[in-house]
């Protein structure tokens, strides 16, 4: 029987006399928490453009996701071709076998019955999202470290013998895009553990209007993971009593670079806390709401309890959200240690053809330059255009029961 942490996210490099009390709703103390995170796994530190030693409080880079330790990452090798993970009580299937449809992979879930279980399921972007680290490394289209522990799960890459990228090996969750991408596509959230992302992909081909296929991750257990517990604290916080996490309830809506952006956190006081951090990107993923979406409930992809402020597409147009900085590094490209990983609120918009369009879908993790002349942004990278804003948001995070090393 697993039993799911209590304590978690405590900071590595300092110890404090800061606040451990939790306001309104009540003792929080002994809370269990259905929803934990797993830490990202990394340990490395980076300025904006390298990796560098040790950074302590106080000085430039601070407060970056090697700062503060997690759930450190716990797996159980059953023996039987399954794999439990003992932070949040999941157990996954090893090996995803062969490439499924959408609806294909729910039929494989039914009738399995591997590791003696018959109630098998396919994984929500949620519970999927909990097995990234994010100590892997892409550069383009080509697979250096996997972003998933290789030592208990078989990641297959994409086959180049026959035209695929490497990165190529997708695996899809439950979790449709409750919106369209492309040009009316419908579309399913996955997370590419090659290349270290969550995006949208098309169900169909739109050349045939076949179903596309590709892997998918049996999951078993935890039924509550993935389901938050919001309680609005009347002081300007969140308190999810799923995660543990005490969020900032409104963002100051004011972009930042990389660095800004943690400064911006780390010197935060809001509700007598001063104890705010920037999210990692496993934290800052687990407030999306996939229900929402600004082309179907006019909305940034998050609760209404949370407030987010509003801003022109790159177009110039009302009805886009931003994206938001995490404190996690993204390593990918030539220099692998420019990049920081953003969750988007809003559409995940690309410009294809001088067309703007919403080409992975709110509720996407990619990553921008850590840094750059804001007069030279937002740009648009890559086959689909990704627009590049790096002076992106924030919204700051706490733990409700900080308990210090």
């Amino acid at each position: 029987m697993v039993s799911f942490l209590t304590i978690f996210g405590c900071e590595k490099n300092k110890a404090t006399s800061q606040e451990n009390e939790t306001p309104s709703p009540g003792d929080t103390t002994n809370l269990t928490y259905t929803y934990p995170i797993v830490d990202t796994g990394v340990e490395t530190f980076y300025t904006d453009l390298a990796i560098t030693s040790t950074i302590t409080e106080g000085n430039a880079f601070y407060g970056q996701d090697a700062n503060y330790a997690g759930n450190e990452p716990s797996y159980t090798d059953n023996g039987d071709g399954t794999i439990t993970d003992n932070v949040t009580g999941l157990m996954w299937e090893q090996d995803m076998g062969e490439k499924l449809s959408f609806e294909e992979a729910f039929t494989k879930a039914e009738e399995s019955t591997l590791g003696g279980y018959s109630d098998w399921r396919v994984p929500t972007i949620k519970e999927l999202y909990s097995l990234i680290l994010f100590t892997g490394q892409v550069n383009g289209e080509k697979a250096i470290k996997m972003f998933i522990d290789t030592d208990y799960f078989n990641q297959p890459i994409g086959n180049t013998d026959i035209g695929e990228r490497e990165i190529d090996a997708q695996t899809w969750s439950s979790t449709e895009y409750v919106g369209l991408t492309m040009n009316g596509d419908e579309t399913i959230f996955g997370v590419n553990f090659i290349d270290g992302r969550i995006k949208g992909y098309p169900k169909y081909k739109k050349s045939t209007g076949n179903a596309n296929k590709m892997y998918f991750r049996m999951v078993r257990g935890n039924v509550d993971y993935g389901k938050n517990n919001f309680i609005d604290n009347e002081d300007g916080t969140i308190s999810d009593l799923a995660t543990g996490l005490m969020w900032q309830q409104a963002d100051d809506g004011q972009s930042r670079d990389w660095e800004e952006a943690l400064s911006y956190a780390e010197n935060l006081e809001l509700a007598n806390h001063s104890d705010w951090r920037l999210p990692n990107a496993k934290e800052l993923q687990s407030i999306m709401d996939y229900t929402r979406s600004p082309q179907t409930t006019q909305s940034p992809a998050i609760d209404p309890i949370f407030a987010t402020t509003e801003i022109n597409n790159p177009d110039g147009n009302s009805g886009q959200y931003p994206f938001f900085w995490t404190s996690t590094t993204h390593l990918d490209g030539v220099n692998p240690y420019a990049s920081a990983a953003y969750v988007a609120f809003g559409e995940g918009q690309g410009k294809m053809n001088g067309v703007l369009m919403d080409v992975h879908g709110a509720g996407c993790q990619r990553s921008d330059p850590k840094s750059g002349d804001r007069n030279d942004y937002p740009q648009f990278q890559g086959p689909q255009g990704d627009v590049r804003y790096v002076y992106n948001f924030v919204r700051c995070v706490r733990n409700i029961n900080n308990n210090k090393k």
